[in-house]
């Protein structure tokens, strides 16, 4: 049994104590993101703590935090004090569960090869700003192969993306990190980020690496950012030789009235309906989409991964036993991300 703290794994169920000897608070909830009922997440206080017994869920990890509430009618949020185990997320670190047969990949122990970074600022005029641009490069080895990725500087200190690069697991290559600016508007479709990418940081890298303009480019993303990149290779066909897509915001009124109130919903649909819909594409390309079993976006992955593949895209799913969280997306990284990158550049 997975067993931490407070916190504990242990075959089909989760158990959860808080100490509260005192019974100075009126009432503590389980908050998480991996599909467990809302109707079971409140503890039942039993002297001298409060206890929560739920179903495990179909994943490898639980991201949770507690929602304390108080007799005067004050709500906190904290992570759990009797588990020390902590994972990073853009928003503040929250309490990690670890399923008793979980294991973190196996190139994260692989020593790094050699390489060097650069930063570099690209304009973005469209939207009145710029894009800031670490690019890594091995010693040797990279030949013209770029992986360019949106989220950029989170990927790499949330899911060592840098690390994956670096460790030989896979083709080597030059790594982008793109940094996320407006994230909402820029990755939500937003055609002058598609136009941005394609027009300028394309160009811009490919200079800085002194590659010709016919080699392909593999993209990736996450969240919005996997959507943001399918949609610039939809507008702009040849920018990209090959995608990587993991839990992409796929956004579709049928399937996620839930995100109704995001403001770019309507725009993100615009896009996507279409594209389900479509039965053909300009420039089919690789595609590898990964998501995880117990989030929203799960459905729609499904619904885009069989459209892709009707258009002629070589596109394949995998799913992924976690969360939406940047450790779920660094554990499929490889085999998926590998296979990838043999596959489009097969002279490596």
């Amino acid at each position: 049994m997975g067993h931490v703290g407070g916190a504990e794994w242990g075959g089909q169920a989760l158990t959860f104590r808080f100490a509260d000897p005192q019974r100075r608070l009126a009432g503590v909830r389980l908050l998480q993101h991996a599909g467990l009922p809302g109707d079971r997440l409140e503890f039942t206080y039993r002297d001298p703590e409060w206890v929560l017994s739920v179903p495990a869920p179909a994943a490898w990890r639980l991201e949770y935090q507690l929602q304390l509430r108080h007799p005067d009618g004050g709500v906190e949020t904290v992570n759990d004090p009797a588990n020390p185990e902590r994972v990073g997320n853009p928003f503040g670190d929250k309490s990690v569960l670890l399923r008793p047969d979980y294991r973190a990949p196996a190139w994260l122990d692989r020593p790094m090869r050699e390489g060097t970074w650069r930063e570099l600022t690209v304009p973005a005029p469209a939207h009145g700003a710029e894009i800031n641009v670490r690019l890594w490069s091995p010693m040797t080895g990279a030949g013209e192969r770029l992986v360019v990725a949106n989220d950029g500087p989170e990927y790499d200190k949330l899911a060592d993306l840098g690390h994956y690069s670096a460790s030989g697991v896979s083709v080597s290559h030059h790594l982008a990190l793109l940094a996320p600016g407006a994230r909402d508007d820029w990755y939500s479709a937003n055609p002058a980020y598609a136009a941005t990418l394609a027009g300028t940081v394309l160009p811009r890298l490919r200079g800085e690496l002194g590659f010709p303009a016919g080699r392909p480019v593999v993209a990736m993303g996450a969240s919005l950012g996997a959507l943001a990149m399918l949609h610039a290779q939809r507008r702009f066909p040849g920018a990209f030789g090959g995608l990587f897509l993991q839990s992409g915001s796929f956004f579709r009124p049928r399937l996620d009235p839930q995100e109704s109130g995001y403001p770019y919903f309507q725009r993100i649909t615009r896009f996507t309906g279409p594209v389900v819909a479509s039965a053909f594409a300009a420039h089919p390309v690789p595609v590898v989409l990964t998501c995880g079993t117990v989030e929203e976006n799960l459905a729609n992955n499904r619904e885009m991964e069989q459209a892709l593949r009707r258009q002629g895209y070589p596109a394949e799913l995998y799913e992924v036993p976690d969360g939406h969280h940047f450790t779920a997306w660094r554990d499929a990284l490889d085999p998926p991300l590998t296979g990838l990158l043999r596959g489009v550049w097969p002279y490596a």
